[in-house]
């Protein structure tokens, strides 16, 4: 929404009014928002799979890559640098599935998914006749589904996903590759990514001019042919076509180095070449593209048609069970849709100790001095300056059990009177186990509270105007008090 209307502040009628004071404890709160996803739908059979092969497999690969861009990072402040976001991003990625897997480990989180599932299956069958259409018995065509996938997971990880070969460089050259031949074909028949609709974002990620280090790519993608090895054995016919009688070490660095896909121009060359021309180059990171493309395709049909579609299908028939038999008392799993979560503000237990509803600034001060004020946890110079003017006991973040999910920060959260009292930003690691059951036993939605808000604005930026238009009082121009 504009601000603005005809170049004046425009005047809003219907708003959230915000709450100087916040949340209190135990106080019902609702969230706004619109979460990104969940999988409640899927089976103990689904579960069963994801938990025991695919999130330990991906922590596997996701531990290693973080020990060698770490290792990287750690031979010059400009290696820290380039490869900062990368270690970011893994970091995260871990972090997730670590807690997810957890919430997957819990007896009593599984042991209620089991029986809600076994309850569900037995209601299906008494009600039947109900149904619009015979459901048939979707459990078990996930389960078979499953098996097939289990038994392609890890080369189809490995080639079509492009874990073999962790490299930028190669990104672009199996793109470049692909979008020749797709380009040929008729539209509907192209793969997804290839299509007219996405051409635009596709070719604009493909001629980025970001930076690529050769460095870099040469360790990551070193490490990726390593694990390829690792896992389907030096003997394997396909391993020893992409080593081409070199070690991963040397391979790597003679693919990153030996490649011209660094520059931009030369991808835009490429990129308007026929299939034929693209098989006739002598870059040696599209020659490896070329190479793996078969069997990649044929594992991603294989995946397409055999696993993704079935799975699709067996879904969307207990979708539509569930919808006749229990109605609008059990809510949809996400898909970007608007909805209001709510939940008490409201403390949990971890490994034992009681985790208070919020934290303070004083804590806040507190954890960047235990962490010696490095990143990253260090304290902008403003905020150490302007300490002693602060309210160290005003509560900063707080925990609900309102139902998020990742695309929910941003969203506002209201009290009763639908005053605004925070806005969510993220999730305990306990919430992961959302994505495919509801608990409150120790998942939390984390949001900043509006008195926080207020009190920074007040005591650290000195914004009173703001602070008196959110109807909060401006600066008394004295110490508000030290923690203890």
């Amino acid at each position: 929404m504009n601000g603005y209307e005809d170049g004046k502040p425009a005047k809003i009628q219907d708003y959230l009014r915000w709450s100087p004071k916040g949340a209190g404890d135990n106080e019902l709160v609702f969230v706004s928002g619109n979460p990104g996803r969940t999988d409640r739908l899927d089976t103990m059979t689904h579960i069963d799979f994801l938990r025991d092969k695919v999130m330990p497999y991906r922590l596997q690969w996701l531990f290693r890559e973080e020990v060698i861009l770490a290792a990287y990072s750690a031979e010059s402040r400009e290696n820290a640098r380039r490869a900062q976001d990368d270690l970011f991003g893994v970091q995260n990625s871990r972090k997730a599935r670590i807690g997810t897997l957890a919430g997957l480990l819990d007896p009593a989180i599984m042991d209620r998914k089991r029986a809600d599932e076994e309850k569900f299956r037995q209601t299906v069958q008494e009600k039947a006749s109900s149904l619009k259409e015979p459901i048939g018995d979707p459990w078990a065509d996930v389960a078979s589904t499953i098996k097939i996938w289990d038994g392609i997971y890890y080369d189809w990880d490995l080639l079509e996903q492009g874990s073999a070969f962790n490299s930028r460089l190669f990104g672009i050259a199996r793109t470049l590759v692909r979008l020749a031949d797709e380009s040929a074909k008729p539209n509907a028949e192209r793969l997804r990514e290839y299509r007219e609709s996405n051409l635009e974002s596709l070719k604009f990620e493909l001629f980025s001019e970001a930076p690529i280090y050769n460095d870099l790519e040469t360790v990551t993608l070193t490490d990726s042919l390593t694990m390829f090895v690792e896992m389907k054995r030096v003997d394997n016919p396909l391993v020893k076509d992409v080593l081409a009688g070199k070690s991963p070490q040397d391979r790597a660095a003679e693919l990153v180095n030996g490649t011209k896909l660094r520059d931009v121009a030369f991808r835009k060359e490429l990129a308007g070449e026929k299939p034929e021309a693209i098989r006739q180059s002598k870059d040696p990171m599209i020659q490896l593209a070329i190479l793996v493309d078969a069997p990649s395709r044929s594992l991603r049909k294989t995946y397409e048609e055999q696993v993704e579609e079935p799975l699709r299908q067996a879904y969307a028939k207990l979708a539509n069970a569930r919808f006749v038999i229990y109605g609008t008392d059990v809510y949809p799993d996400a898909t970007f849709t608007l909805r209001l979560a709510f939940g008490p503000v409201k403390g949990y237990t971890e490994q034992g100790k009681q985790v208070p509803p919020w934290t303070t600034f004083a804590g806040l001060y507190r954890r960047a001095q235990d962490q010696g004020n490095q990143y990253p946890f260090e304290m902008p110079p403003r905020w150490i300056k302007q300490k002693s003017k602060l309210n160290l006991k005003t509560p900063f973040n707080f925990v609900s059990t309102a139902d998020i999910i990742g695309g929910n920060s941003g969203s506002p959260v209201v009290n009763r009177k639908g005053e605004f009292v925070g806005i969510i930003f993220d999730g305990n690691i306990q919430s992961l186990v959302l994505d495919f059951i509801y608990t409150e036993k120790e998942a939390r939605a984390v949001a900043v509270h509006s008195a926080s808000i207020i009190e920074a604005l007040r005591s650290i930026y000195g914004a009173d105007l703001i602070v008196k238009e959110l109807g909060g009082r401006p600066r008394a121009g004295k110490s508000r008090g030290k923690s203890k």
